[in-house]
């Protein structure tokens, strides 16, 4: 976005504080924002979207378009299974998921759907049934170690990080600060302040990646 913005592109946001979402259909409003604009344009319109006579076509509408969307991301079981996973959770919203998070006070919705997402990453991310069933397992049993896992410092750094970067936006009132903020035109002072602190955390993830293991950009992949 900001490379488009200096030779003239104004280019879509693409995430929106994905995990403070209260369920499924709301990440998908916030996640990946502009496949998700794709998908409804050129895949869910076509087949009708949800002007349609029957809840069935409805549902599955919504089942296609994220069947698509797994093999949008690669021709692997996994992918299609991830695509499969997020569109039964979009046809329970439907039917009544999400009527029961609204039900839901704020926290508690936020928790379910952040759970709900992190299961759906496994299957992402696994590359076989074995490491499928090895991360879920790992994950329900509730242990901060494992074989070959040693947290230390670094990792519980990055780790509130993560933290605090996806779920600061709950705060009454973030999301409109950072619409003013990133939207607005700075000052010259302002603006003077930012691309300071942008070529320091620049250095410091050039310093970071380079001191890091080989590791190949995602999109090679699909």
């Amino acid at each position: 976005i900001g490379i488009g913005r200096m030779i003239g592109f104004k280019f879509p946001e693409n995430f929106n504080n994905p995990y403070i979402s209260r369920n499924i259909t709301e990440f998908w409003r916030r996640w990946h924002m502009t496949l998700g604009r794709w998908m409804k344009d050129y895949l869910y319109i076509p087949l009708g979207g949800s002007r349609v006579k029957t809840k069935r076509r409805l549902f599955f509408n919504l089942w296609v378009v994220f069947l698509i969307s797994g093999l949008w991301h690669g021709a692997a079981w996994n992918f299609v299974l991830w695509g499969a996973f997020h569109g039964l959770f979009l046809v329970l919203d439907r039917m009544f998921l999400a009527k029961l998070t609204i039900w839901m006070k704020k926290w508690p919705s936020v928790i379910l759907t952040y759970f709900i997402t992190l299961v759906g990453w496994v299957l992402f991310r696994a590359e076989d049934f074995d490491q499928l069933g090895f991360y879920l397992k790992s994950m329900f049993s509730i242990k901060l170690v494992g074989p070959g896992f040693h947290p230390g410092t670094h990792f519980w750094v990055i780790m509130l990080l993560a933290i605090f970067f996806s779920f600061f936006a709950m705060r009454e009132g973030i999301e409109s600060w950072q619409e003013k903020y990133f939207g607005d035109l700075p000052s010259t002072r302002s603006a003077i302040l930012r691309s300071s602190v942008s070529i320091i955390l620049f250095v410091i993830c050039l310093a970071f990646i380079t001191s890091s293991d080989f590791n190949p950009f995602i999109y090679f992949r699909f």
